[in-house]
């Protein structure tokens, strides 16, 4: 979820986007009244536009339906809902996602890794790399160690200072 929020925050004045205040991990999307985890609006705007659903597991059918059952009970038209997931994406869900297209009034509902995401951020957005890291580091360490744990801050340190040594010789 971060690594999404930092992509928006480090290319904000580029693409005219951002991204709303994160909710708590902990929190179910009907308590917060967020279509997503991460809410993409226009910078002069406060309409929601794109939705990003993180999971930590395979999407599944029910997962695509879930989402298309929260927009139509919030009324909110957004052009994308992304599922971003840590795990491998089953071409059959890749397809049903797709298919959504001509069921949902044309909204995009899509499903990415989160390695893909990022390379592609990172291939489109390459000169602003540093500051995509400045801002990704910013979000992590300003979680809690129920979000993120020190060991995983601690090596992203020092991943992120060893990167920038390499640098200078």
């Amino acid at each position: 979820m971060l690594i999404v929020a930092a992509a928006y925050q480090a290319a904000v004045q580029y693409l005219g986007e951002c991204y709303l205040p994160l909710e708590s991990h902990n929190a179910a999307d009907e308590q917060t009244g967020a279509l997503g985890d991460i809410e993409i609006t226009l910078v002069s705007d406060d309409k929601v536009i794109t939705s990003y659903e993180i999971k930590t597991r395979r999407v599944t059918l029910v997962d695509i339906d879930l989402a298309w059952q929260k927009i139509n009970a919030t009324g909110k038209q957004v052009d994308n809902y992304i599922f971003i997931t840590t795990e491998v994406i089953e071409e059959s869900i890749r397809e049903y996602a797709s298919r959504m297209y001509d069921h949902s009034g044309g909204i995009e509902i899509v499903v990415l890794d989160c390695i893909s995401f990022v390379r592609h951020f990172l291939h489109l957005f390459h000169r602003w790399r540093s500051q995509f890291l400045e801002a990704y580091q910013q979000l992590v360490l300003a979680e809690p160690d129920s979000a993120v744990s020190q060991p995983l801050k601690e090596a992203f340190l020092a991943l992120r200072q060893a990167a920038e040594s390499e640098k200078e010789f």
